[in-house]
């Protein structure tokens, strides 16, 4: 169950504001018409969600049987509109439709599901067996994929600068994930807590990738979204957890602005105080854990990771400190305060130049 009675669902993308306000600048009309379009879907969906916890109306819990450690998925169609879910495409147990991103919404949610449930004993996201919803083809030539505090929306893309949403399960299971932070720690999201909440999803879908293709943290490429980027642009993700940085270096998309250690840490007023761009920091933190204990990295790096959320410890307004603090006794707490998993954590921190003593 929840740590928290009343979580605070939010609107939160995988596609950053910063990046599409770059690109709706572009001196390709398609390009630019494209972000443009997304930018204001998304800023109306974002004030929806911000009257949404303003006013303390809720949507009604969804009636369900009792928790029973299997997925209950179901694809809805938009059909290139934007009213929410659509049309009911694909049910749990239902035969694979003859459309590709229908399949891979379908599959991108079981994976997410079987990570949370065979690593971490975790029924669905709240922990309680939520049924899983996603509606795909979104809109026209949007953007980006999206959480809105009940449902997973993915768009097309605009074939110009990106691909089928559907295309990179570890966007999947970024977005889902923040659902499991609102259902636990419900981390602010703005600043540093906002950039814990967004590496929180960066590290647990990074995971459900190598969960879903077997890797070891040596095999994995932790880059998010590989695989998204179109053809015509220079860059291999939107972020990479191994390089913060260095996923993208284009003339339109611009150069990838994340850091990877708290001297470079950026203070803006832009994407709510950067948590798409700070992220790096906490994310290159996990890189660095689960590299230096290999083998698979949601058994020890992950674990610990998953302790922290859950555990009741870390504070809605936490900063990286923080949190990096309540990893190391976590780690301590679970593998012992000599082991290799309390010193990995320490080490990793120390590198990115995050406090682990208050």
């Amino acid at each position: 169950m929840s740590a928290y009675d009343s979580p605070t669902p939010v609107f939160c993308s995988i596609v950053p504001p910063h990046l599409l306000d770059r690109l709706s600048r572009s001196a390709d009309p398609a390009v630019a018409e494209a972000a443009r379009r997304t930018l204001v879907t998304d800023q109306n969906n974002r004030e929806a969600r911000r009257l949404t916890a303003v006013t303390g109306v809720r949507p009604a819990p969804p009636d369900r049987p009792a928790a029973s450690g299997k997925p209950r998925r179901t694809v809805y169609d938009a059909e290139n509109r934007t009213r929410l879910p659509g049309k009911k495409v694909r049910g749990e147990g239902d035969d694979p439709t003859r459309d590709a991103t229908v399949n891979r919404a379908y599959a991108g949610l079981g994976s997410t599901f079987e990570l949370f449930l065979s690593a971490y004993g975790r029924d669905s996201i709240d922990g309680s067996g939520l049924p899983l919803d996603a509606t795909v083809h979104y809109d026209r030539e949007y953007g980006n994929a999206f959480w809105n505090g009940e449902q997973m929306v993915f768009g097309d893309g605009d074939g110009e600068t990106f691909k089928d949403f559907t295309l990179a399960v570890d966007v999947i299971g970024h977005e889902l994930a923040h659902g499991v932070t609102q259902y636990t720690a419900n981390l602010a999201y703005f600043s540093q807590p906002g950039a814990l909440n967004e590496s929180m999803s960066d590290v647990f879908g990074s995971l459900v990738k190598q969960y879903a293709l077997g890797q070891t943290a040596d095999q994995a490429d932790w880059l998010i979204g590989a695989g998204l980027l179109s053809d015509r642009v220079q860059g291999v993700a939107l972020r990479s957890m191994k390089a913060p940085g260095t996923a993208y270096d284009d003339d339109v998309l611009g150069k990838d602005p994340q850091p990877a250690k708290m001297a470079d840490y950026v203070d803006t007023a832009a994407d709510n105080g950067g948590v798409h761009i700070n992220s790096g920091i906490p994310n290159h933190a996990f890189y660095l854990v689960a590299t230096a204990l290999g083998g698979h990295a949601w058994e020890r790096a992950g674990r610990i990771w998953y302790d922290v959320l859950t555990g009741g410890k870390l504070k809605e307004t936490a900063d990286f400190a923080a949190f990096a603090r309540l990893t190391v006794a976590a780690a301590r707490e679970r593998f012992g305060d000599g082991g290799d998993e309390a010193e990995a954590v320490l080490k990793a921190w120390s590198t990115v130049g995050v406090p682990t003593r208050g």
